[in-house]
């Protein structure tokens, strides 16, 4: 009997290994073929869905997509992968978007364990092996080969899948264990939801030849024929999507501009420049993070709700996909040194309690500590225990907003105060206070708390600054951490001497600059919550050095990405808004970024629908 996981666990495949090939004991059916999975893989995809011969036709910052039944060991998506990388030049900036489900996800080690089998593979595969997502219910995406190749990878039942993704297939896998075994697989139900994402000219292939499957198919619209199987399988079916004679003409993203230089803003222009879009950043300060992107350190920080619900899922979305995200920065502007989020007095001892209670969280994502073992990880003393991140750490913001805007697909225009926003011929005329005007197929609001006066339509948007103070700490005056210390305030790693804590959440100072009592509020929490970090008598605070900046908030704390609605709910055409990042500012970014790189340029989105809803623009006005 299998037992149900607490959320957000998935249950993970349960293998048994017969002569080097894995078997589920589940559904008592093989991985991939004994004769040669890898061969069985390219006859049936590959090959019946002209793969080699369609990706060398796929234009230059275009797109191509890929969805599949069952992820398995990823040994379709490794082959598939393989051969985009073999028909595409290497200096181009077309996407290959694979899309699979997977009801139970493999281990990391038995996805290693199974991929070894194919040495030809083994660099891809290290690659999904290291960026492999934890075993979480939900959508991630992992942005492989320099962002050649995007996986999106679901983990729950097929049906949701395709009832909650958005995404249109050029090609199908029908994959997954044999009908007969895995009947809900392959039911009328799933196969009519992946009409809903084919259009006209997408190919299918499946290595079952099942009359009822074949049936199924054939009433779903698609021009089905049997053809010989691979090995010792007589028969396999391939087909093609054919209701009728309509072409769709995929649209081309032009110019973006992008109003806001801060981590929002230069994260999403890095985004859409390496998918080949030309990118316009404009800021009102003279550099990358001048505002609230602009201190020292940050960290790379949420705090997941006790109950499993829609909020709670969109910020462990946001957090696993930002640790693999800022992987390859590591050493630039990304300090992966786990974070500890500690218990600072009973209320958040009481909600970790429960929190740990109703969920089971990998402990790749999170594990409890208590207060001997978050000691050790922090490397001073502390008197409580918490909850241990240990993909988490803290980043240089300003530094990242520097190193982000830096590609030659980006055009960068400082001391750029706009005034208004203009619709002219099919495009939007982005004018300066100067007169100067500058144009763009596309614009993105990305102005923090200033964004509403930039936003060309009536209607009061519920977005509010709030002020924060950071103190910065000499590292000759306190025993500071080796990993990031959350609690009711937080304190980073030394860095140049110096370590950052704070930061104060003032709702009705709008001071712009650091002030004593913002120093001493700091000072006080850090001596209540970690009082090992002082050495002494506490520093003056008229001596300490700190930074003012104001976060951007909205009315309900969640952020905002998307396109921009007006207060009857019409989307204005090509323009979008990207802000209320709040505090979290540096998780939420990644995330919102590729999924409005995917909305803006038409391809598959990263979030399903229920978590994108929560993003919408129209919930900012009053109703």
């Amino acid at each position: 009997m299998h037992s149900p996981c607490l959320p957000p666990a998935m249950e993970p495949a349960e293998l048994v290994w017969r002569d080097g090939v894995p078997e589920s004991t589940r559904f008592g059916d093989v991985y991939f073929s004994r004769d040669n999975g890898l061969a069985e893989t390219r006859y049936v995809f590959i090959g019946h869905n002209q793969l080699p011969e369609r990706f060398q036709q796929v234009p230059d910052a275009s797109h191509f997509v890929i969805a599949e039944t069952g992820f398995g060991t990823g040994l379709n998506f490794l082959a598939a992968w393989a051969e985009w990388l073999k028909q595409r030049s290497a200096d181009d900036s077309a996407i290959l978007h694979f899309v699979s489900v997977e009801r139970f996800p493999l281990r990391r080690q038995d996805l290693e364990k199974a991929l070894s089998y194919w040495p030809e593979l083994t660099p891809l595969a290290a690659e999904l092996i290291e960026q492999y997502p934890p075993l979480i219910k939900g959508t991630h995406r992992l942005v492989l080969a320099g962002g050649r190749v995007r996986l999106t990878l679901y983990f729950g039942d097929v049906l949701d899948a395709w009832k909650d993704l958005t995404f249109t297939a050029d090609a199908w896998f029908l994959d997954g264990f044999a009908p007969s075994l895995n009947p809900d697989m392959w039911l009328d139900d799933a196969i009519g939801l992946i009409t809903s994402h084919s259009k006209p000219g997408t190919t299918l292939a499946t290595f079952t030849a099942v009359g009822r499957v074949r049936r199924s198919l054939a009433e779903a619209g698609f021009e089905i024929a049997k053809v010989p199987g691979f090995g010792r399988k007589r028969e396999m079916l391939a087909g093609i999507y054919a209701p009728g004679n309509a072409t769709k003409q995929e649209a081309k993203t032009g110019t973006v501009a992008i109003i806001g230089a801060g981590i929002a803003g230069t994260l999403l222009a890095r985004n859409l420049a390496e998918r080949g879009v030309q990118v316009l950043l404009l800021d009102k300060a003279p550099h990358t993070g001048s505002a609230a992107s602009g201190n020292p350190q940050g960290a790379l920080y949420v705090k997941l709700g006790v109950e499993y619900n829609a909020q709670t899922e969109l910020s462990a979305t946001a957090l696993s996909f930002s640790q693999r995200f800022y992987r390859p920065w590591q050493n630039r502007f990304w300090h992966p040194t786990g974070l500890l989020q500690l218990a600072t007095d009973d209320q958040e001892a009481d909600r970790q309690r429960r929190f740990c209670d109703r969920n089971d969280y990998p402990a790749d994502l999170l594990e409890p500590v208590d207060a001997i073992r978050a000691s050790e990880l922090a490397g001073i003393a502390v008197n409580t225990g918490g909850l241990w991140f240990p993909g988490s750490g803290w980043l240089e913001p300003a530094k990242a907003c520097q190193q982000l805007a830096e590609h030659p697909l980006i055009e960068t225009r400082f001391s750029y105060q706009v005034a208004n926003l203009l619709p002219c011929n099919n495009q939007w005329c982005i004018r300066n206070h100067s007169g100067e005007d500058s144009r763009a197929d596309a614009v993105v609001i990305a102005g923090g708390h200033e964004s509403p006066a930039l936003v060309p339509v009536g209607g009061q948007l519920r977005l509010k600054a709030i002020r924060g103070q950071v103190t910065e700490l000499p590292e000759a005056d306190f025993n500071l951490p080796q990993a990031v210390i959350c609690g009711t305030k937080y304190v980073n790693p030394v860095h140049g001497g110096r370590a950052v804590t704070g930061a104060t959440f003032d709702l009705k100072d709008s001071t712009r600059h650091p002030t004593r009592a913002g120093h001493q509020e700091n000072l006080d929490e850090l001596q209540r919550s970690l009082p090992s970090v002082v050495k002494g008598l506490l520093p003056d605070p008229d001596q300490l050095q700190g930074r003012v900046a104001f976060r951007c908030t909205t009315h309900d704390y969640q952020p905002v990405a998307g396109r921009m609605q007006d207060t009857e709910g019409n989307h204005l055409n090509d323009l979008y808004l990207l802000t209320g990042l709040g505090s979290k500012g540096l998780v939420w970014a990644p995330l919102l970024a590729e999924y409005l790189a995917d909305v803006i340029s038409g391809q598959p989105h990263c979030l399903p629908a229920p978590l994108s809803k929560r993003l919408e623009t129209g919930r900012l006005y009053r109703t």
